[in-house]
């Protein structure tokens, strides 16, 4: 299974039959070979009515004990060969279906990184975790027509040829019959086509608005809507039983029709037969072997029922995967991304805006090393690559509607006293908001956008923190060295984090850091994109929940740690500005002044008074006491007298952040 682990294929979404069929294609051999075990072993199950047929006519008469023996030894023979058959078939067809799971939830995972922060906006979260736990299981199993399926087919056609040597009517009346039960449960495929779609629908509903609930139940609690929303998913999740309970009875009645259904048939079979045996048409052992064959096609019977069944229910999942690998970001980079493609190395699982997927992708080994020893306007690295790759070398970040420029190899910040509006300058520089921002001579959004995610870098200070060891949580999709880890925990104040834990680096962190504060989740998040490394680190709020003392070590590391690499941060906290080689104050969006942080107290009001208000020294901002655990001389270094008199506005000014 590693070609499915490593390497998902271009799946086919035009249509649901088109996706199934990718997944067969895309392991053909294996299904080849699972169809063909399936096929002998349906076969080998024909074998032991004929050998006991034999048996009885050629081996019980007196003196043969020598034949009786003979066709026994072959009976078990044949036994012990249904036995391997089964159990290679069975081994296979394992592997199909996990190598189908494996394969699509590999494709919805390139997909979701790939359309990025245009997720949210495109489908809820419900429907993705309907999608990835229920749809790919029904898909996988859909697989299994592929072995036994086929093989019942083949086994029904052998049946009808034994048959007919018995008794031309018998084999008529198996030939006619198999179509009949086909018939008659048909119309219950199509039915359960109709409510496993609209019981999908609701269940991906019902999941999107539990979410929105865990997820906002201490604001639910605090505004005392928590029993209106409740009440809410409670008539929802009903709902959702009756709809239920309407796919229940149409499967309950398909399943029951594919056992009962040929239990009938084999006893209308086995009464002709002994009709015809009492009649002496046929031998007593051609009897047996006419029941053996009849009771042995009781089981592709229902393989085959059962197929129709999973065919029709995977049908219903993947045109819900289908329709969600159709979506698209919400621009078309350079790259040409097909529609039918998904590029699972375009993005790196390191940094989630909550309900916006935004990916860290920067890595060391794909970027350019900037440069603070001038303006690159006019020189040679303004050229953009043909590519689609971006400008060759460092070159200033343009974004025309709020006026901001950032030169490379510097550290700039952007305060205003609306947080909202400096993250959209952020989201605008960094791709994930459609605008006419450039690159030096190259516009953005003409950059491909796996070279975009890898030399620019988005850090949200909320972005999601995935289950894993503190390690796994901080490296991302690259392992990382010791001493790569243990300088970024440095530069970012964190290494009270790992000495505070049982295990160290290697010390689980649950699902969002849950068994975190809230500064340590922050001060994680800075040490996950400082080990990234980007050419261009924008930053938003990146000290908003830690203490002054620990803030102002942040900020004297940062400069030190980021020197000769473009770094822009938005903040109002004067520990981090004056640490700024630019700041821009922004109003409402727009560049009012720009400067210096001593420059702007000096000469703009409203820049004073915007860095002056809010609490006096930064209480209320720590953690329940584990912060501010750094470099005390870094620290002091900090905390300047301007910085002192000026704390910031608090990161959740407007409710935004």
């Amino acid at each position: 299974m590693a070609d499915a682990s490593t390497d998902p294929g271009i799946p086919g979404h035009r249509s649901a039959g088109r996706y199934l069929w990718w997944l067969i294609v895309s392991q053909r051999w294996r299904v080849l070979c699972g169809a063909t075990l399936g096929s002998l072993w349906m076969v080998a199950l024909m074998l032991p009515p004929y050998v006991l047929s034999r048996a009885i006519d050629d081996g019980l008469t007196p003196g043969r004990t020598a034949t009786l023996l003979g066709w026994s030894a072959v009976l078990l023979a044949v036994g012990a060969l249904n036995a391997w058959l089964a159990i290679m078939r069975h081994r296979t067809m394992t592997r199909v279906r996990m190598d189908a799971s494996i394969r699509t939830v590999r494709a919805l995972v390139a997909q979701t990184m790939r359309l990025g922060a245009a997720l949210p906006r495109k489908v809820t979260a419900g429907e993705v975790v309907t999608i990835g736990i229920g749809d790919v299981a029904v898909i996988s199993q859909t697989l299994t027509i592929t072995g036994p399926g086929v093989g019942a087919v083949l086994a029904y056609a052998v049946v009808a040829v034994l048959l007919l040597n018995v008794s031309p009517l018998l084999a008529a009346t198996v030939l006619l019959g198999v179509p009949l039960l086909a018939v008659l449960v048909g119309p219950l495929l199509g039915r359960l086509a109709g409510v496993e779609t609209r019981y999908r629908e609701q269940q991906s509903g019902l999941a999107a608005r539990l979410t929105d609930l865990v997820g906002g139940l201490r604001v639910l609690n605090g505004l005392g809507g928590k029993d209106v929303f409740a009440a809410r998913y409670r008539h929802d999740s009903q709902s959702l039983r009756a709809e239920g309970y309407r796919v229940g009875a149409v499967a309950s009645w398909i399943q029951a029709l594919g056992v009962g259904l040929p239990t009938l048939f084999l006893a209308a079979v086995t009464w002709l037969a002994a009709r015809m045996a009492a009649q002496g048409t046929i031998t007593v052992g051609e009897l047996v072997a006419v029941y053996g064959y009849t009771a042995t096609l009781v089981a592709p019977v229902t393989f085959l029922i059962e197929g129709g069944y999973d065919l029709t229910r995977g049908l219903v999942a993947a045109r819900r995967v289908v329709r969600f690998l159709g979506l698209e970001p919400d621009s078309v980079r350079p790259e040409a991304v097909r529609k039918d493609s998904v590029r699972p190395e375009s993005a790196e699982p390191g940094s989630v805006r909550p309900k916006t997927l935004r990916l860290d992708s920067a890595e060391p080994d794909s970027v350019a090393t900037g440069s603070a020893t001038a303006d690159p306007v006019d020189g040679p690295e303004e050229r953009g690559t043909r590519d689609g790759a971006g400008p060759e070398m460092a070159a200033v970040l343009r974004d025309p509607v709020s006026g901001v420029e950032v030169l490379p190899g510097s550290l700039t910040a952007l305060a205003g006293g609306r947080p909202a509006a400096s993250a959209a300058v952020l989201d605008r520089l960094g791709g994930f908001a459609d605008s006419a921002a450039t690159w030096g001579a190259v516009r953005l959004d003409e950059v491909a956008l796996a070279r975009l995610r890898d030399r620019i870098l988005v850090a949200d200070n909320e972005a999601d923190l995935f289950a894993g060891t503190l390690r796994e949580v901080v490296s991302g999709r690259r392992d990382r060295t010791e001493e790569a880890i243990h300088r970024a925990l440095h530069t970012a104040m964190a290494q009270d984090i790992v000495h505070g834990l049982p295990d160290g680096l290697d010390s689980a962190v649950e699902a969002r850091g849950r068994n975190l504060s809230g500064g340590q989740r922050q001060r994680l998040r800075l040490v996950r994109a400082l080990l990234a490394d980007p050419e261009v680190l924008l930053a938003v709020e990146p000290t908003s929940a830690v203490d002054a003392h620990t803030e102002a070590g942040i900020a004297a590391r940062l400069h030190t740690a980021r020197a000769g690499r473009t770094t822009v941060v938005t903040s109002t906290s004067p520990l981090l500005l004056d640490r700024a080689d630019t700041v821009y104050y922004l109003v409402d969006g727009q560049v009012a002044a720009v400067g210096s942080h001593r420059e702007l107290l000096a000469g703009e009001p409203g820049y004073r008074r915007l860095v002056s208000r809010g609490e006096d020294d930064g209480e209320g901002r720590s953690e329940s006491g584990n912060e501010g655990q750094g470099d005390a001389d870094a620290a002091d270094s900090a905390l300047t007298p301007s910085a002192i008199s000026a704390p910031r506005t608090p990161a959740t000014q407007d409710g935004v952040r």
